[in-house]
């Protein structure tokens, strides 16, 4: 029975018996009474909405993935600044369940924290305490790790209308109840019998919710699609690369202009390899212009003399596609790299702002992509307004201003020789959040220096799940010395650019002596968040980059960090936890091996919260007496990089995420190797069989290659101990830290 009106009106007036998501203006509501409607029904959906558009009036909250769906990654708040955040101390810790990586976003919505971690998990903290208040497992099955290209991480989830939103590696996207964790709907995105997995955060636009995926290495197509918020509904999805002409058209929202602009631009039997073009990661929603942009990524293979012929753009591979926010159909797009054979995606995380260029206000995307340009471009239109290189660039000289275009370096499409590319695959910048701070103008960009030659693969077949990539990925030999490696290593940069997108032009930067830095986060009281792989966590005075603060997290922090307020007091989160497609290849060896569980780290002004002592505990490293021949070393090792380096370190180096292959009992045991190789004892962790990849002999040589750099190990301690005391400061290989 519905109350008295003045009742009523006087509670609405007051906010007292409406649930914040539903509050509308007392006229409204009283409408809504007077139809006799009990609850909030499209009304709530709608103010759900406006309270996302409208995020920005909410500093104390951190309602969508970038802060706003401007994605600037910029806080209003200023009670910790530049003056007194030395005075900042941890305030709270949350141990997750796992060492695996942690890139996460979290989300603050009326003094709750929502993350997700590894394995797609996701846990609600109360803000303020660190208390758990819910968490739920979607239970992955363990072999879909082996999807992954770039380990079982996610990054993030979404809120809307009282629901929690996010992906599974396994393709699922789910809705939970943000009150009690329960499941609400799941609906499968993805056909879970190919390689696809998801990885990136789901983003919310007029009551959809969208979700892209991963695994153009591994011999899939691309797509972008959006679910009904309330109920799961499939509302369109959008291809971005052409299929298979004889199957006809896939009856999707992107039917049209696939046929009239992309399918022109494809030669060959490209949809063999899938032809790749996932969007893995960045999804913007424009609502100035009520469109959404999608960042599409790399082709399957990686080789455009492979994938298509070496000819044609590849449309809509490495480009920003403008697509109608209710439809989904295609408006515009801006191709970074056309014919893109390079791995240089358009993924990377787009920022809107309105920018005063040549004293004209321009309404903006920016972006950082892995090619090492920095672009803006007008997001009315797609029309490019500036693109210059913010780190050394050498397979193209400059990007033509007329057409839009990379002017490319003749030699860098290694068709006739290897190509040593600054920068190479991994990128000059890769999923790691940037900021920009409408107060100092500058975009803060995590900055990666990781160049890599590139080798067509004269050998290459298409291998169904397993990496495609037309490249020779062994055509620079693996470092065979730790010595040789840290070399190797210590060439690799990293550091922390500070860049003015009117000017084109550097402000400031600092070097991290590592390349897999964390995400940023600017605030207003003058300052940059980052974390960097070595396991600092640091902050930043915002115009001029002085270190202000560093905190030890006792593992890497590569995930974006966020700001929040709760009863008047400032805090500072991130994720942290070792992790990632490149820090699984290329471990930092500073720091402790294994690593410490992943970790929710929350900070303020005076916090006392300190993080327990953490021992490094390794097995002894096992030396088989078996003994191999060099040939079969030689076979192992380049076998060895091909499939397993991604995972357990290029030259067995583990950055001690996932085992150290040195360490394995199972590296004496022939049969035991076998059963875990080959027929995938351990698939439940990840360790799916590699029987339809290599044969019972392949496996072998394998084994004999980690036998052989196990033997090393103690031969290198006993020599970098010579002559020493035997008791006190022993000089121990850098493999047993």
């Amino acid at each position: 029975m519905l109350a008295p009106p003045l009742i009523m009106s006087n509670a609405i007036a007051s906010g007292g018996i409406w649930p914040k998501r539903c509050r509308r203006s007392g006229t409204v509501a009283m409408v809504l009474l007077a139809l006799g409607l009990a609850g909030c029904g499209d009304n709530a959906s709608q103010a759900a909405s406006e309270r996302l558009v409208n995020a920005a009036s909410e500093p104390e909250n951190w309602l969508t993935h970038g802060g706003t769906y401007d994605e600037q990654r910029f806080s209003k708040l200023a009670a910790i600044d530049s003056g007194n955040v030395g005075k900042l101390g941890l305030a709270w810790y949350h141990d997750l369940d796992t060492t695996r990586g942690q890139e996460a976003t979290p989300l603050v919505v009326d003094g709750v924290l929502y993350t997700t971690t590894s394995w797609s998990k996701v846990v609600a903290l109360d803000a303020e305490t660190g208390r758990e208040l819910w968490k739920f497992d979607p239970k992955v099955p363990g072999e879909t790790g082996f999807k992954a290209c770039c380990d079982v991480v996610n990054r993030g989830a979404a809120f809307y209308d009282g629901k929690i939103y996010f992906g599974t590696l396994d393709g699922r996207l789910i809705a939970l109840d943000a009150a009690s964790g329960k499941e609400l709907w799941s609906t499968v995105t993805v056909d879970q019998s190919k390689s696809y997995t998801i990885t990136g955060a789901p983003r919310i636009a007029k009551g959809k919710v969208i979700i892209g995926n991963s695994g153009g290495e591994l011999g899939v197509r691309g797509y972008v699609t959006a679910y009904d918020a309330q109920t799961g509904a499939k509302a369109w999805r959008f291809y971005t690369v052409p299929g298979d002409p004889s199957k006809g058209a896939d009856g999707e929202v992107s039917d049209a202009v696939l046929k009239a602009k992309a399918a022109s631009t494809w030669h060959g039997k490209f949809w063999e390899a899938g032809a790749g073009g996932t969007v893995w990661d960045s999804i913007v929603y424009d609502a100035e212009f009520d469109q959404v942009l999608i960042g599409v990524g790399n082709g399957s293979p990686w080789n455009h003399q492979i994938r298509s012929q070496g000819k044609g753009d590849n449309l809509f591979l490495s480009s920003i596609v403008a697509l109608d926010a209710e439809t989904g159909k295609y408006k515009w797009h801006y191709q970074e790299t056309p014919g893109d054979t390079w791995d240089f995606t358009a993924t990377q995380q787009m920022t809107l702002a309105t920018l005063k260029i040549a004293g004209t206000p321009r309404k903006v995307i920016m972006q950082a992509p892995k090619s090492g340009f920095f672009y803006v471009v007008d997001r009315s239109n797609g029309k490019l307004i500036s693109a210059e290189k913010y780190v050394p660039v050498n397979w193209a000289s400059h990007i033509d201003m007329k057409t839009g275009r990379p002017v490319e370096n003749p030699a860098a499409r290694y068709t006739k020789a290897p190509f040593l590319s600054f920068p190479g695959a991994a990128g000059a910048h890769s999923w790691h959040p940037m900021s920009f701070s409408p107060k100092t103008g500058l975009v803060y960009i995590p900055v990666s220096e990781l160049p890599m030659v590139y080798v067509t693969d004269q050998k290459y077949r298409i291998r169904p799940g397993s990496f495609n990539v037309a490249v020779d990925l062994n055509s620079s030999p693996l470092p065979k010395t730790r010595e040789e490696f840290a070399t190797v290593a210590g060439m690799l940069k990293g550091r922390l650019v500070a860049w003015n997108p009117v000017t084109q032009k550097q402000a400031w930067s600092v070097e991290h002596g590592g390349p897999w830095n964390g995400g940023t986060v600017a605030t207003a009281g003058d300052l940059v968040f980052q974390g960097t792989a070595r396991g600092q966590f640091n902050a930043y005075h915002a115009a001029t980059g002085k270190l202000l603060w560093t905190f030890a997290a006792q593992t890497g922090v590569i995930a974006g960090p966020i700001s929040y307020k709760v009863k008047n007091e400032q805090y500072i989160a991130v994720m942290a936890g070792y992790g990632g497609g490149v820090p699984l290849m290329m471990p930092e060896f500073g720091g402790p091996r294994p690593q410490p569980p992943g970790r929710v780290l929350v900070f303020k002004l005076g916090g006392k919260a300190a993080l327990p002592v953490h021992t490094a505990v390794l097995a002894p490293v096992n030396v088989p007496t078996q003994v191999w021949s060099a040939a079969a070393v030689k076979q192992g090792e380049a076998i060895y990089g091909s499939n397993c380096a991604t995972c357990h370190g290029l030259g067995t180096y583990s950055a001690g995420v996932l085992p150290d292959l040195k360490r394995s009992a199972a590296l004496s045991e022939a049969a035991t190797w076998q059963a875990i190789v080959h027929d995938g004892l351990l698939k439940d962790n990840g360790m799916v069989s590699f029987a339809k990849i290599l044969s019972a002999e392949e496996i072998e040589h394998v084994r004999a290659f980690v036998a052989s750099k196990a033997r090393e190990v103690p031969t290198r301690e006993a020599s970098a101990n010579k002559g020493r005391a035997p008791a006190g400061h022993l000089a121990h290989d850098p493999d047993a830290r």
